[in-house]
């Protein structure tokens, strides 16, 4: 296996984005010891948001996964980005929090976090494994359906 990124998403069918940059006080990505954290991506297509609506009202739930899935790779991104496009040094995602705009009565957040989870184990392997935290919210930035993080564990 290719220690870069970008490479093992093309062998998906997919390229990486070019990562986002922050719109308000934020940055992108900070290390820490071992830890790299990610800040929340949402999905973007031509850079632009994507995927506007909420799940159970406007976004079918397969819509509510592909928007997962590109925010996943939008993250994966920022990965590319923070590494250097060298994944030689990722350890593995440690934990991805997944933030779906839900309707109050939806309730299968699990099923569309897997777009993102699924997208991560495929261009990762065993190092794409994470726990998860998928949450219903009431509105996301831009109208957007989902907004994941994450934190991943670094080499030393």
């Amino acid at each position: 296996m290719t220690d870069s990124l970008a490479h093992r998403v093309q062998q998906l069918g997919l390229s990486l984005p070019t990562p986002s940059q922050p719109i308000a006080n934020y940055v992108n990505h900070v290390a820490s010891q071992n830890q790299l954290f990610i800040s929340g991506q949402i999905p973007l297509q031509d850079g632009k948001p994507a995927f506007i609506g909420r799940l159970g009202e406007t976004i079918s739930d397969e819509e509510g996964a592909n928007a997962a899935e590109l925010a996943a790779l939008g993250l994966l991104a920022q990965l590319s980005d923070a590494l250097n496009d060298d994944l030689s040094r990722l350890v593995r995602i440690i934990r991805l929090g997944v933030f779906i705009a839900s309707a109050p009565d939806f309730q299968r957040q699990g099923a569309v976090a897997n777009g993102a989870s699924n997208l991560l184990v495929n261009a990762l392997g065993e190092k794409g494994r994470h726990v998860r935290t998928a949450v219903g919210v009431s509105s996301l930035p831009g109208g957007v359906a989902v907004e994941i993080d994450a934190i991943f564990e670094l080499r030393p």
